[in-house]
C-alpha cells in the first residue's frame, strides 16, 4: 500500500534551518509528482512547495528563497531544505502524491520560536 512518513521536523530558533525528509514506498515514486503542504493551528493546510517527475519546481511565495524542495528517486525519497525560518513557519508539514486520489503522510511538526 502507498505510504509516505515524513520526518526531521521540531524547534529551532527564527533564521535557523531544517531539512525534511518524506520516504515513499508502494507506488512508483520516480513517476509521481510529490509536494509538501503544511498547516498552521487555526489555519486551512495550503501549498509550499511541489516538484514534478521531471524535477521542475514551484513554491509558495511565501516561502521562495527560501526554501528548496528536491527529490532522490534512488532512495524513494523528497526533502524539504528550509532556511531563514520566521514564526510564521510554524505547522504542521505534509508530504503528498497524487495517484488517482491525494495520499498523505501523517505529518511532521516544525516549531519556530526563541
Amino acid at each position: 500500500q502507498v505510504q509516505l512518513v515524513e520526518s526531521g521536523g521540531g524547534l529551532v530558533q527564527p533564521g535557523g534551518s531544517l531539512r525534511l525528509s518524506c520516504a515513499a514506498s508502494g507506488f512508483s515514486f520516480s513517476s509521481s509528482a510529490m509536494s509538501w503542504y503544511r498547516q498552521a493551528p487555526g489555519k486551512q493546510r495550503e501549498s509550499v512547495a511541489a516538484i514534478t517527475v521531471g524535477g521542475s519546481t514551484n513554491y509558495a511565495d511565501s516561502v521562495k528563497g527560501r526554501f528548496t524542495i528536491s527529490r532522490d528517486n534512488a532512495k524513494n525519497t523528497v526533502y524539504l531544505q528550509m532556511n531563514s525560518l520566521k514564526p510564521e513557519d510554524t505547522a504542521v508539514y505534509y508530504c503528498r502524491t497524487v495517484l488517482v486520489i491525494s495520499y498523505w503522510g501523517q505529518g511532521t511538526q516544525v516549531t519556530v520560536s526563541s
